[in-house]
């Protein structure tokens, strides 16, 4: 199968194996692994980047407000311009952060840098 030039191959995130090699992702999937390694990395997990993670699933027991949700977004908006850099325009980056009683809800929307296509994800953390 032919992948287009706007949707070039990425190793898929968690890094897996099939009989056939490494399995791939396309851009959007690739760019939805990066945000989730942000959002659930906490902050000084990764050793050679202690500043690199949001480590929102801590954030589930911490009183659930609008204050709690302007820190996250505040979080986000620097952690995920540095973590998807070259590939989304960071000033088009867009963090929405709501929740009620047992979940939060984050909506981020962004820019791809090369074609200036809009997308958007939505994560939600806590309860089902």
């Amino acid at each position: 199968m032919a992948r287009r030039l706007i949707d070039p191959p990425y190793l898929a995130f968690p890094f897996t194996m099939d009989p056939t090699g490494p399995r791939l992702a396309g851009r959007a999937e690739h760019i939805r692994g990066q945000i989730e390694q942000v959002l659930f990395t906490l902050p000084g997990e990764r050793v050679f980047r202690p500043e690199f993670g949001a480590g929102v699933k801590a954030l589930v027991f911490e009183p659930n407000a609008t204050p709690l949700w302007q820190i996250t977004k505040r979080r986000l908006l620097a952690s995920l311009a540095e973590a998807l850099q070259g590939e989304v325009d960071p000033k088009s980056i867009e963090v929405s952060v709501s929740g009620d009683e047992d979940k939060l809800t984050i909506t981020i929307s962004y820019t791809l840098a090369a074609i200036g296509h809009r997308d958007s994800q939505v994560f939600t953390v806590g309860a089902p």
